[in-house]
């Protein structure tokens, strides 16, 4: 007689469901956000820092330099330091979050489930989402912008295109991106394992070629545009918060990635490994070249794609572009598609699957960059700038995805004590549908930090919207839950 009820097993720290009818037949279940089995999680430290190399080697992380010295006010060594120091901080919500996905083999999505309710999973689901497809509309951006540079250097006649064959470019780079998802959490694994040793030769190779042309320590003594006088100490806090909110993003979806590692130490070890230094490093390479990069081409390029498009010899721009088109894809890939692919998932598992949930990030993506595609096609005409949408994001936003990270920690450590109902999560019976506790723990931070944009006394709060979002949630929810769990009522509701 065939069990009616799923079964948990546990080997070696890691739960493994093997779903009866109680979970299969469930409206919250479908095989792509299923548990992982342990026999398919296969990623070791080695490719968890190879996913973060490939990760990091990004057009973005190179201009964070720039755009801390020009848009926070900060020197150059000080613009170096807090990209460094924002990576060790980020480290703690991404490991801390990282511990349930590899512990029970479940996306992030289905985690939240846990803190928000069944349903209520959705909405920082969606938030989450929305912010990761404008994030690979911007990569496939730039990733169009190589490609287009690539066939430039093979066919002379592709330049004479301008904006139309960057436009064809960020289509063909569109449909790479979705193809490789597409083919499944392996092809990711091997996508970064073969792109992280070629990015990093790539690096060294920029460095030596700008090295002859910068002196580091003219480049170190330069002055911050900051207003003179001015306080340090606010600057490179509003800065330190904007890097945070740069992998703020993965700091709550990691699961959808530790779900496949084969321990915790894999997990810790892979992301102390592949985040920070690598971070740091390509950075420092981005503030290096844009200082050589007056000497090198005659004026002075903030992003390597443009860059080396104005190197003269076509072969060494053909080769250069085509490694940062893997480097692109690489980033593409892993940061931006995965999670709005399982957060779509999410909102109706039996209607939406991997493979429509794919296509619906990438028609999101598009969307959201249809105003820059339609200026670059010469149909209309705007002030506004791709790298001042994607630097504001990195401090609007953070403040917004703080509030997430710190109820997940708080919830999965403190009130859940790691012990997480894994059949109950897909199923209605478990877990309430809404759990209002981790909406007001979500929304009062967020609502102050939208009213502090409004008052010169507390605009502290926005400029360190990650720090102060991640504490006052997780604080919320840590007094709320306690206080729910001594009230008469819910002292007087029968255990499970």
């Amino acid at each position: 007689m065939q069990q009616s009820r799923s079964q948990v097993t546990e080997r070696d720290g890691l739960y493994e469901l093997a779903a009866g009818p109680d979970v299969l037949d469930s409206p919250r279940y479908n095989h792509d956000i299923a548990p992982t089995k342990v026999h398919e999680r296969t990623w070791n430290k080695w490719h968890i820092t190879a996913l973060w190399v490939g990760m990091s080697i990004c057009v973005p992380t190179y201009t964070l330099g720039g755009v801390l010295t020009a848009y926070f006010g900060l020197s150059v060594g000080e613009a170096l330091l807090a990209i460094l120091l924002a990576n060790i901080v980020v480290l703690v919500p991404l490991t801390l979050n990282a511990f349930p996905g590899t512990k029970y083999g479940i996306p992030f999505p289905v985690l939240l489930r846990s803190s928000f309710g069944v349903i209520g999973s959705n909405v920082p689901c969606l938030i989450r989402a929305v912010v990761a497809c404008g994030w690979f509309g911007i990569q496939t951006m730039f990733g169009g912008l190589a490609i287009h540079l690539f066939l430039g250097s093979i066919f002379e006649g592709w330049k004479d295109l301008g904006g139309t064959g960057e436009v064809i470019g960020f289509m063909i780079f569109w449909t790479l991106n979705l193809w490789v998802v597409l083919r499944g959490a392996e092809s990711i694994k091997w996508l970064e394992t073969l792109s992280a040793p070629l990015l990093v030769l790539v690096g060294a190779g920029l460095l030596v070629w700008a090295m002859p042309n910068v002196s580091m320590s003219e480049l170190l003594a330069q002055p911050p545009t900051r207003p003179e006088g001015a306080s340090v100490t606010g600057y490179f806090l509003a800065g330190l918060t904007a890097m945070v909110g740069f992998w703020a993003t993965l700091s709550l979806n990691i699961p959808d990635f530790s779900r496949y590692a084969k321990s915790q130490k894999d997990q810790i070890l892979g992301q102390i490994i592949g985040l920070p230094l690598t971070m740091f490093l390509f950075a420092s390479l981005g503030v290096v070249l844009t200082a050589a990069s007056a000497s090198l081409v005659g004026e002075t390029v903030s992003d390597p794609v443009s860059l080396i498009g104005h190197i003269q010899s076509p072969g060494w721009v053909a080769l250069a572009m085509a490694l940062i088109i893997v480097a692109t894809l690489s980033t593409n890939t892993a940061a931006n598609i995965v999670s709005p692919t399982n957060d779509f998932q999410n909102i109706a598992p039996k209607l939406i699957n991997r493979t429509k949930a794919v296509i619906l990030t990438g028609f999101v993506g598009l969307g959201l960059m249809a105003h820059e595609l339609l200026k670059k096609l010469g149909l209309l005409v705007s002030d506004l700038s791709l790298e001042s949408v994607y630097s504001n994001w990195l401090l609007g936003y953070s403040s917004l995805l703080g509030p997430i990270a710190g109820i997940m920690v708080v919830d999965y450590f403190l009130i859940k004590k790691q012990q997480l109902d894994l059949a109950g999560l897909y199923r209605d019976d478990v877990y309430p549908a809404w759990n209002w506790i981790g909406f007001v723990a979500f929304g009062v931070p967020v609502a102050l930090t939208l009213l502090s944009l409004g008052s010169s006394a507390f605009s502290w709060f926005y400029d360190y919207g990650w720090f102060t979002g991640s504490f006052l949630g997780g604080l919320l929810y840590f007094g709320l839950c306690r206080l729910r769990s001594s009230s008469p009522v819910a002292l007087a509701k029968p255990t499970l």
